[in-house]
């Protein structure tokens, strides 16, 4: 049984968000030297950090005529959506918002960043920026679909779209052992709203930086950001829908929660490192005619188990 949490829970949430982010980025900084051939040290994943005092005291850059409203609305709009998407994932057995619907509300939070990344591309007024917003929008007519699919197959397993219900519905078996293709869709999808790795064609280094090009100081931090902690609340919320939440033996249910969150974020950094940057338009002919087939397929065979209890 999931309960609500505290009201200090409000406050633990995003600091537990952000030492999530903090980690994806130290392990991707410890494979990025390994693959260099440099030493795998503290120092090695220590480094993305100690940019940061860098980056808030750097001055904002200007283009000509931005809309510096858009521009802002759009920076800030990608990682507090990432942050809000958390409200209705579970540490063990306690979450800040049991809403009844809280799938939808994850999805809502994700849809959310197609127009923060919009913004921020149109807001500077410059090409690249703008030709990157195209690009994610392209890109989440991709992945879009198989990732809400994905979602509905163990929505339909446990009947319900509260997150408590989903984990209380694998206490015999968790759902990515029989659902693999909705797990493994929704993984893609976590990758692609954080647009990074094999996704981070938004921010392309052909475009300079796509939407992140014209950005710089705070601003360029919170995108970054943005896309980090994106990646660790796809992977917490990996963790109730297919992974049995704060199920497991010896430890408490919080800890089995932590654990698998960042077993989660670790292949997911680990695959950012492995997999080339793959194009919209040919993601979009695999998702299409390969993973939407195959998703309803998933979300179908749920819904047949469901009818034969």
């Amino acid at each position: 049984m999931v309960e609500t949490a505290p009201w200090w829970g409000l406050l633990l949430a995003p600091a537990l968000l952000l030492l999530y982010a903090v980690a994806a980025v130290a392990g991707d900084a410890l494979l990025a030297a390994g693959r260099a051939g440099r030493p795998v040290t503290a120092t090695a994943a220590l480094r993305p950090l100690l940019d940061v005092p860098r980056a808030l005291l750097a001055q904002p850059r200007r283009t000509p005529a931005p809309d510096l409203l858009l521009w802002r609305l759009g920076v800030l709009i990608v990682p507090v959506a990432a942050v809000m998407s958390v409200l209705v994932v579970p540490l063990g057995n306690r979450t800040l918002a049991d809403l009844p619907v809280g799938i939808v509300w994850f999805n809502a939070m994700e849809v959310l960043t197609w127009a923060g990344l919009w913004l921020a591309g149109w807001g500077p007024n410059a090409a690249f920026p703008l030709v990157g917003g195209y690009r994610f929008l392209a890109q989440g007519l991709a992945y879009e679909l198989p990732l809400m699919f994905a979602l509905i197959a163990p929505a339909t397993g446990a009947e319900s779209l509260r997150v408590g219900d989903v984990v209380a519905a694998q206490q015999g078996l968790w759902y990515a052992v029989w659902m693999p293709v909705a797990f493994l869709a929704f993984l893609a999808g976590v990758l692609a709203f954080g647009f990074i790795g094999p996704f981070a064609y938004p921010a392309g280094d052909d475009l300079a930086g796509g939407v992140l090009g014209e950005t710089a100081g705070v601003d360029r931090l919170l995108l970054r950001a943005g896309r980090w902690l994106w990646l660790a609340a796809g992977s917490a919320m990996a963790v109730p829908l297919f992974l049995g939440g704060g199920a497991g033996p010896g430890l408490p249910a919080w800890a089995w929660s932590l654990l698998k969150t960042l077993a989660v974020l670790a292949l997911l950094v680990w695959v950012r490192r492995l997999l080339p940057v793959v194009r919209a338009d040919r993601y979009m002919e695999v998702a299409w005619v390969v993973l939407v087939p195959l998703t309803i397929l998933q979300a179908l065979v749920a819904a047949l188990v469901v009818l034969n209890r």
